[in-house]
């Protein structure tokens, strides 16, 4: 399957809520949620267009991973960016049903062939320690773990931490 990263873009709203309802379930089994309201599509419109406000600042960059189709497959975002630093964030996520095919792996190397291009040099990630599938994903991309939190929280039942991971590029 080909993938491509795109900008997010203001018409892609619908679709991205879409992808964002549909794998609900999934996604908070792993991160915690992003709460009720994000779930109205109002309130989603809204933060879209914030997002979209940001990437235009040069704050952050938000991409869609999308197949030869144009099918939302995951997202690929680098957030907090500090230019005085030459440093961002990274998130991403990718559906459950393209979980397993490697899309993470090669949408992360796109976004940092991309990044490259743009002068970050440093950029740190975060997952949660039942999140195993995403730290293979970072340390198979470089990435290098740093910490992990002392401070548990529950999630879905389960004690979990947030793990830290660094790439200097």
């Amino acid at each position: 399957m080909e993938i491509r990263l795109e900008k997010l873009q203001r018409n892609d709203a619908k679709m991205l809520y879409e992808f964002e309802l549909k794998n609900r379930d999934f996604f908070e089994k792993m991160v915690p949620s992003r709460g009720e309201e994000y779930y109205n599509f109002e309130t989603f419109t809204l933060r879209h267009e914030s997002l979209l406000d940001e990437q235009t600042k040069g704050l952050s960059y938000y991409y869609l991973i999308k197949n030869e189709t144009g099918l939302i497959l995951g997202r690929m975002n680098l957030v907090d960016i500090d230019k005085s630093r030459n440093l961002g964030y990274i998130g991403y996520r990718v559906g459950e049903k393209y979980t397993g095919k490697g899309i993470a792996n090669r949408a992360l190397k796109l976004l940092l062939d991309t990044l490259n291009k743009q002068g970050i040099k440093q950029i740190l990630a975060k997952t949660t320690t039942n999140n195993i599938a995403s730290q293979k994903v970072l340390e198979k991309s470089g990435f290098k773990h740093i910490s992990t939190s002392n401070e548990e929280f529950i999630m879905n039942g389960n004690r979990v931490k947030f793990v830290y991971f660094k790439l200097t590029i």
